[in-house]
């Protein structure tokens, strides 16, 4: 049987429903977590434990602040109530080192920007300036 080589976490992209952004920086928040609910009955010596709700954690996308504006303006949306902000749906995919075959994908719904961090500023560094952006999402699931 032949080795399968781990999958390196640098060559990734993401795409957002309409939105284009050729690089990220950083993408965190791929995880999903099932309440665990303990119930014990009358003399049962043991506590059962049962599945409760699943809650999935935020994506974050960072990346290196440039001209383009799409993210910051579909937060914009929905910071000023806008009628026409949208939830939209997204994918994050994993390429080979030459960024040409896909090897994975998490796709994720119902997406939303619930929170926008501008760049640090600081004149003694020597960093690239980074934008983040928080999704609150219903559900990531590996296609």
């Amino acid at each position: 049987m032949a080795i399968s080589d781990p999958y390196g976490n640098f060559n990734f992209l993401v795409e957002i429903d309409g939105i284009v952004r050729a690089a990220f920086h950083e993408v965190s928040g791929l995880d999903s977590t099932i309440d665990v609910i303990e119930h014990r009955e009358g003399n049962d010596p043991v506590m059962r434990k049962y599945p409760g709700q699943v809650k999935h954690s935020n994506l974050t996308l960072k990346w290196g602040i440039a001209s383009d504006t799409d993210l910051y303006n579909w937060h914009r949306q929905w910071v000023i109530g806008d009628p026409a902000a949208k939830r939209l749906t997204g994918s994050v995919v994993v390429y080979d080192r030459q960024g040409k075959t896909e090897l994975a994908r998490w796709n994720f719904i119902n997406a939303w920007p619930a929170k926008w961090t501008g760049p640090t500023f600081n004149a003694e560094s020597n960093d690239i300036a980074i934008e983040t952006l928080e999704l609150a999402h219903e559900g990531v699931a590996r296609a």
